[in-house]
């Protein structure tokens, strides 16, 4: 026991001594472990006390919840009676008023109906007559003589083309929808303009085709003077064509379009089939080469667009009536909320009365009560007195 283990800072350390301080320190970890564990055993028994009286509030309050549960829960069914019936009352208010709007919106709408189907009939009546002026502007294609003999003169060939152009717009537009010789803004004055819907800005149109040129085409009886005809022919039609585009193409003033007007449909014919390449030039200068017939086909389009600007019109009529339609819904739907609003508040009033009522009952329950034991007393007292009088 006296043996030496180890030295520790110069001092012999025994057998004995080491089991000595190994024993102390497995003492003292001892008492350690069991404080600590006599402190886990508190704190659980303190929670576990804690929880049963958690638990058991919990339930106290359960059973309140559970009580007004069922107390809301019958108020909850006689407002559901009451809301209900005043719900049908108000959808059958409804109903009436919406079914009267119906009637109303049926009632236009055949209205248009019939307007669209009589603008459609007056278009095939158009359609009509633009089939008979075909036929008339065939006949007329075989009066070329004659035609040639009036184109002979400039001034006649001008006031000709004039004239049908005038006489084909006047006989398809009202007068509202053009002008003749109007002025524009760069001091031009275009031989027609058509005024389109929508506001939308006029087509030019123009009546003055070179035929000089075209002419001597025809005339020629040599090839020098055939080829000396066609270049006189290209330097006028391409002159004319570009005074146009820039005399009539005015943005935001006219149409990026324009129309150079022939009055006759053989020139027209003959112009598309030998001079394609100036047609084509034309076309890229946005000015469009029109026959009688041709001209008559545009304004008849033209027409059409502005029957469809008049029946627009008469739907935006028809949308602002809708729209007026759906405000007095919109407006009716407020009413009805303020009366739902007004029918909440009553049935609060109600309820208020009720309890009010209840405690009225309450307490005459009690006062009963108390009268009854008054009655009581005084009978068993009477009773009492004769008792003892017999008895004396």
């Amino acid at each position: 026991m006296s043996d030496v283990l180890f030295i520790i800072g110069g001092h012999a350390v025994t057998i004995l001594e080491a089991s000595v301080a190994g024993g102390l320190a497995l003492l003292l970890f001892v008492c350690l472990l069991a404080g600590r564990i006599l402190g886990q055993i508190r704190q659980r028994a303190h929670v576990e006390d804690a929880a049963a009286a958690r638990i058991h509030e919990l339930e106290t309050h359960l059973s309140e919840l559970l009580k007004s549960q069922g107390e809301m829960t019958g108020r909850m069914q006689t407002m559901a009676e009451v809301f209900g019936s005043r719900q049908s009352d108000m959808m059958r208010a409804v109903n009436e008023r919406l079914d009267g709007m119906g009637h109303k919106l049926g009632l236009s709408m055949s209205q248009t109906t019939k307007q669209t189907h009589d603008g459609l009939r007056a278009v095939h009546e158009r359609l009509a007559v633009i089939d008979r002026a075909q036929r008339t502007i065939t006949e007329l294609s075989g009066q070329v003589v004659e035609l040639q003999s009036i184109l002979s003169n400039k001034q006649t060939r001008g006031a000709f083309g004039q004239g049908r152009m005038e006489a084909i717009i006047q006989d398809q537009l009202p007068p509202s929808a053009y002008d003749f010789q109007a002025t524009l803004s760069t001091g031009s004055r275009p031989d027609c303009i058509v005024h389109m819907p929508n506001g939308a800005p006029p087509l030019a149109i123009d009546a003055k085709f070179p035929l000089e040129a075209f002419n001597l085409i025809r005339n020629a009886e040599t090839d020098e003077q055939r080829k000396t005809a066609h270049a006189q022919f290209r330097r006028d039609f391409t002159k004319h064509i570009q005074d146009i585009r820039e005399k009539y193409l005015l943005p935001g003033e006219t149409q990026d379009t324009a129309f150079l007007f022939v009055p006759s449909e053989s020139v027209f014919a003959e112009v598309n089939e030998r001079f394609e390449d100036l047609i084509q030039k034309a076309h890229r200068s946005r000015v469009v080469i029109v026959s009688p017939s041709l001209l008559m086909l545009s304004i008849q389009v033209i027409q059409a667009v502005l029957r469809d600007a008049k029946m627009r019109e008469q739907a935006h009529l028809i949308q602002a009536e809708v729209n007026h339609l759906i405000g007095d819904v919109g407006r009716l739907n407020d009413r009805v909320g303020k009366l739902q609003s007004h029918f909440a508040q009553a049935n609060k009033d109600i309820d208020q009365i009720l309890i009010s009522t209840d405690k009225i009952t309450k307490r005459g329950r009690k006062i009963e009560d108390l009268e009854l034991g008054e009655i009581e007393g005084q009978t068993s007292q009477s009773d009492a007195e004769p008792r003892q009088v017999s008895s004396g």
